[in-house]
């Protein structure tokens, strides 16, 4: 089954609508390659989803082992290489409100981020820079 359906909308904009829920995400590339800077770039979707990808799975772990990651945050950022223009690195801080996690508790939370789809599907060359801040 198709996942979503892109469509250019010219002047570098594209138009990305998830097909189960009718979402749309628009693109437009950074200032300094061509663009407006005026939405997410490809390249800030790929580094933004670790992080969505990160708080998703250690969610998932927190049903299973009773846990709470309520109101956890991930700050991205996204290092640029050129020749080829391309991400070479992904800096990802995750600050959990709630300080009191047993030292089994941060193991499971840390696996289950450092295991989740997106980690293990980038390339081994993308410098992978995570934080957890407990």
């Amino acid at each position: 089954m198709t996942t979503s359906h892109i469509k250019y909308l010219g002047d570098l904009r594209t138009e990305a609508r998830h097909l189960q829920s009718g979402t749309v995400i628009i693109t437009d590339p950074p200032v300094d390659n061509h663009g407006k800077g005026e939405a997410f770039s490809p390249t800030d979707l790929l580094a933004t989803s670790l992080g969505n990808c990160m708080l998703t799975i250690m969610g998932i772990a927190c049903k299973t082992h009773g846990m709470n990651i309520d109101g956890t945050t991930c700050a991205i950022t996204k290092i640029m290489a050129p020749d080829p223009r391309r991400v070479i690195e992904i800096k990802a801080v995750l600050d959990f409100p709630k300080s009191d996690y047993s030292e089994k508790e941060k193991k499971i939370l840390e696996h289950a981020a450092l295991t989740c789809p997106v980690f293990l599907s980038l390339h081994p060359d993308i410098k992978k820079d995570i934080i957890f801040n407990f």
